[in-house]
């Protein structure tokens, strides 16, 4: 018997659940996606930027994704489970679909959210309160040596 250790839910109810509902989401995404390049034919650059950088369309776009790893995941797990029968050779091929999965979420959030853009913004307020902590600092030593 084949044990849920891997699987993506708590039983095959769970998962089956799960499949119907990011199908639904990818459905969604899909009929948006053909929705809009319809009624943009001319789409260029500019407008497929616009598009992206409203923060609802990269939620939607995440959640697209992740439902897609999810469904993705359920599926190969499913397909494993039945025809791979060696245990060993099984975790092997689960482990390689889990870190695919994985580098695939975190480069799409990488290409969505701009890793770069939100290091940068990140470093500029930590340099702003380094340098507000700095000027505190400072006051508060000239100030405990004005009294001496």
């Amino acid at each position: 018997m084949v044990t849920s250790v891997t699987s993506f839910g708590r039983s095959g109810l769970y998962d089956w659940m799960m499949q119907r509902v990011t199908a639904v989401v990818l459905a969604a995404y899909t009929i948006f996606m053909i929705g809009y390049m319809l009624l943009n034919p001319e789409l260029d650059y500019n407008q497929w930027s616009a598009l992206f950088d409203g923060t609802a369309m990269r939620i939607f776009t995440l959640l697209t994704l992740l439902s897609l790893v999810a469904h993705a995941w359920i599926g190969m797990w499913s397909i494993s489970t039945d025809y791979i029968k060696p245990t060993g050779i099984r975790f092997v091929f689960q482990s390689a679909c889990g870190l695919l999965a994985f580098v695939y979420v975190v480069w799409g959030i990488q290409i969505l959210w701009g890793f770069n853009r939100c290091l940068s913004y990140v470093r500029l307020h930590l340099m702003q309160l380094l340098s507000v902590v700095a000027v505190q600092v400072c006051a508060l030593h000239f100030n405990l040596h004005s009294q001496v």
